[in-house]
């Protein structure tokens, strides 16, 4: 396991620039925005959300994850949003913002390839769901080969992704996790599937980043905006939250007061953080969308099959996030 940030080349051999460091803090995995009649990429709304999350004081940024819509996207389509994300990035002075890619494929060959293209679009570091569409054949054995086999060859180091959910039920253990992320080219693991407890474990035997120590290198993050202040008491790195999209400064306030030791004020703020960040969850991509065209101007509808948000639930979901959305932006 290599320490985020320190490595000057990738793992077969070719000099690249110095990674950026991924630091503790909180990541965005961001939307992909779309023409609203035509459902062609809308690059320019892609690069100022991009911007606009930079100035709330995010660590990194994530491209191609699951609020990223990739499954409905072409390869092409995938390198633009990530070259884009990172040319606003640097155009506004924030090239201290990593950006990670999703590159998740059902086969070590096609996951290298996304890998590789992610790199050439900007991305330092990729983030990897296991394969599940051949669902049972896939134990244990299968997919340590498959981690085993992209971290050999990737360019860019690897986040593993827990989120059972999207993965047909996979759920990595944190015996599994550790003995995976000993390969020098795997640096962290993002934990949808909420289990602190999975987290702590890993965190502790991976020697993690924390607020207060750099350890490692190696980020355990959770991977939702309700247990940021979890995460952190959990001796975690960080949050990788799809409501930071919409709550930016909220997140990041919650996890810096646990970090400056304002411990009963951020739990205080996360109470708030949890009651709206559950009705965007339900809300899902549509929901997410909408809450960013009610509050900023911008957002739009995903590429269907996913459906648009009728009247009356739009009405719902911004009672829903009203209190929240009032934390945010006194921040």
């Amino acid at each position: 396991m290599a320490s985020a940030g320190t490595n000057g080349s990738t793992a077969n051999g070719t000099t690249t620039k110095p990674l950026t460091p991924l630091r503790h803090g909180i990541y965005a995995p961001t939307m992909t925005f779309f023409d609203p009649q035509t459902e062609d990429l809308d690059l320019d709304t892609i690069k100022k959300h991009s911007v606009r999350l930079a100035k709330a004081g995010l660590a990194g940024l994530i491209t191609m994850g699951s609020n990223g819509e990739a499954v409905h996207l072409t390869r092409a389509e995938k390198t633009a949003v990530t070259r884009a994300t990172r040319t606003a990035l640097d155009d506004a002075s924030y090239t201290h913002i990593p950006v990670i890619c999703g590159a998740s494929e059902q086969s070590i060959r096609g996951t290298l390839e996304l890998c590789a293209e992610g790199h050439a679009a900007g991305a330092e570091y990729a983030l990897l769901v296991p394969p599940s569409y051949y669902r049972s054949a896939m134990d244990e054995g299968r997919l340590y080969e498959y981690f085993m086999g992209v971290a050999d060859q990737s360019p860019l180091p690897i986040i593993l992704y827990n989120y059972p959910g999207a993965v047909a039920g996979i759920d990595m253990d944190s015996d599994f996790i550790i003995r995976v992320s000993q390969h020098k080219n795997i640096v962290g693991c993002k934990f949808t599937c909420g289990n602190t407890g999975k987290l702590t474990r890993v965190a502790r035997a991976m020697d993690a980043v924390t607020p207060h120590k750099q350890g490692s290198g190696y980020m355990a993050f959770g991977g939702m905006a309700d247990f940021t202040a979890q995460t952190a008491c959990s001796g975690g790195s960080g949050i990788i939250a799809g409501g930071a999209n919409v709550l930016p400064k909220t997140v990041v306030r919650v996890w810096d007061l646990w970090a400056e030791g304002q411990l009963e004020e951020s739990m205080r703020l996360q109470a708030v953080l949890s009651a709206g960040d559950w009705v965007l969850t339900k809300g899902a991509i549509p929901g997410t969308k909408q809450a960013l065209q009610s509050c900023f101007g911008y957002g739009g509808f995903p590429r269907r099959p996913l459906r648009r948000m009728e009247t009356e639930e739009i009405k719902v979901l911004e009672a829903g996030i009203a209190e929240v959305m009032k934390m945010e932006n006194s921040l």
